[in-house]
């Protein structure tokens, strides 16, 4: 199953991070960081931080240890034992707890925060960061209006919120620029994490016609597959779970952001601030990911208009707009 594959991963990734790396570096160099997560640490987002500040822990840099499937009613109360614990960052995503984790924050003052927010910084200490991959989320929006023979395409999202928006208003004025015939079906589960949900949704979109989905969430990749349809990929990529299906995905890298703020909080400067830039493609925060089993599939014509509009985001002559309104089905 990809989740196990996925959960085993990560869970490898961070086994005695801490303590046996700790010969490697010099522990006054390192900092402690504690991360806590509203879901299991496969779901695609929140893996993206794990992966980053696991990868920050392997070079020696912090000690980081985390918390998963923690709920919005027992949020407040972990990022208050990490801090009690004398972590000097704590990394999460206040999207349902922003008051709480702000109130954290102010009780904390001496404590870095770097939270998933959709609000703006709070002084001293608090800072925010998103997933800003709203380029990439065009580029294969292109790809899935260019490959589309019904000029029918699915969308399937957690909820209406601006981190979910952008994405996929993105990705449907990428496919309207290469198909102004396109059409779109949208839906949201109400949940982050709800694969079964999910694939019932896709499966629907599926009957009515989409011939491509955007699978924002997990499960919508499993119902292309079993359909055979094509999928476009959000944040990692699942090509290699789904060779026949995933054709295209976009690609969010956390390490810039997490390298950034570990930098600060060790030589002292950090601040509230607003990490998002730090998300887009030019900083290495978000990319394209590579064809592989779709190269020699996808037609020639349209690889080269993508790859135009990608030299043209990277060298600044063009800006993907970043539309934070609820996207609606056009049919």
């Amino acid at each position: 199953m990809l989740l196990a594959k996925l959960r085993a991963a990560a869970l490898a990734a961070t086994v005695a991070v801490s303590a046996l790396m700790a010969g490697n570096a010099d522990a006054a160099d390192k900092i402690k960081v504690a991360s806590v997560y509203t879901v299991p640490i496969e779901q695609q987002w929140v893996s993206r931080i794990h992966i980053a500040l696991d990868a920050a822990a392997k070079r020696g840099d912090i000690d980081y240890e985390w918390s998963e499937s923690v709920t919005n009613a027992d949020y407040e109360r972990v990022m208050r034992e990490y801090a009690e614990k004398g972590a000097d960052m704590v990394v999460g995503e206040a999207f349902a707890v922003e008051q709480a984790a702000r109130r954290v924050a102010r009780d904390y003052p001496e404590t870095a925060f770097l939270m998933g927010s959709s609000f703006k910084p709070q002084d001293p200490n608090f800072s925010v960061f998103d997933n800003y991959i709203q380029e990439p989320a065009y580029l294969t929006g292109m790809i899935a209006g260019g490959m589309t023979k019904s000029n029918v395409i699915g969308v399937v999202g957690g909820f209406p919120i601006p981190e979910v928006n952008r994405l996929m208003n993105a990705f449907m004025a990428g496919a309207l620029e290469v198909n102004p015939e396109a059409k779109f079906m949208v839906s949201f589960i109400g949940s982050w994490f709800d694969p079964p949900k999910a694939k019932e949704s896709a499966f629907a979109m599926i009957e009515r016609g989409a011939d491509v989905l955007y699978a924002e969430r997990f499960g919508v990749s499993d119902a292309a597959k079993e359909r055979g349809v094509l999928a476009i990929g959000n944040v990692i990529d699942t090509q290699a779970q789904y060779p026949e299906t995933v054709v295209a995905s976009a690609l969010w890298h956390m390490e810039p952001t997490i390298d950034k703020a570990i930098a600060a909080v060790k030589d002292g400067s950090f601040k509230a601030e607003d990490y998002g830039s730090y998300s887009n493609m030019k900083p290495g925060g978000a990319s394209l990911a590579p064809y592989g089993t779709f190269d020699d599939k996808i037609p020639a014509d349209l690889k080269a208009k993508v790859e135009a509009k990608k030299a043209a985001i990277l060298d600044g002559s063009t800006t993907v707009t970043v539309d934070d309104t609820e996207p609606k089905s056009t049919m």
